[in-house]
């Protein structure tokens, strides 16, 4: 269909949805650039780096699936490494349970498409106003996905054909991350879930170290943040 054709609210919704997602547009577009790199530099070719991105979507468990696959790394492996990485999602998205509730047909791409970056756009569960804001929800979400895919198509078709060195390559997520939170630490006047989040990982870095501090961290965040709502309600 036309854009012309849409009435003035699907395209504010459309409008608004891509000027929302400019920010990701530029971090997924550098960062899927990175994965493209690396896995090409692992020997993978540019369909591997579409079909990744397509239907994994999930930036750092990518970037470690370049390790595992040119590891060789066994199923079992593969997947505890992914619920180790992944975990976060799990504990986040809860919060966007009511959020997606009416969401249709629309919402199994939701739920998979509930990236860091995306949810950090979403969390407040604010639209623009005159949107559709499920509509907005979801176009978002297609925007943000189809930078990821592009980059890393982009990123495997340049590993091919310029030399790159990969080294540090990796810590471009680390610092979308890092970049993701002081936006949101920025444009909110609340911090106490970001201090919870902050002391929690710091308390379960120092208790169980690197390698398995990150599963405990989220249970202690979900606890802690659960038990601050429910004594907001009660104060309500």
């Amino acid at each position: 269909m036309h854009f012309k054709a849409l009435s003035e609210k699907d395209r504010k919704t459309v409008q608004q949805a891509f000027y929302s997602s400019i920010p990701v547009l530029a971090g997924y577009l550098i960062l899927g650039m990175g994965f493209g790199i690396l896995l090409r530099n692992a020997g993978y070719g540019v369909w591997w780096a579409a079909a990744m991105s397509l239907f994994i979507y999930a930036g750092s468990m990518q970037y470690v699936g370049v390790g595992l696959l040119s590891g060789g790394a066994s199923l079992l492996t593969t997947v505890l490494t992914t619920v180790m990485v992944n975990a976060r999602h799990l504990f986040y998205s809860i919060s966007m349970i009511e959020t997606y509730k009416n969401t249709g047909k629309a919402k199994p791409y939701l739920i998979f498409a509930l990236t860091d970056e995306t949810y950090s756009l979403l969390c407040d569960r604010k639209t623009p106003e005159g949107t559709d804001g499920n509509r907005y929800r979801f176009l978002l979400s297609l925007f943000n996905h189809s930078y990821w895919v592009a980059g890393s198509i982009l990123g495997s078709l340049l590993g091919a054909a310029l030399p790159f060195s990969t080294e540090g390559i990796e810590f471009s997520m680390t610092a979308l991350f890092i970049a993701s939170f002081t936006e949101q630490w920025l444009n909110t006047k609340e911090h106490v879930p970001a201090l919870i989040g902050l002391l929690c990982t710091l308390l379960c870095l120092l208790v169980f170290g690197p390698e398995r501090f990150l599963i405990p961290a989220m249970l202690g965040i979900t606890l802690a943040l659960t038990l601050l709502r429910g004594r907001e309600e009660s104060a309500a």
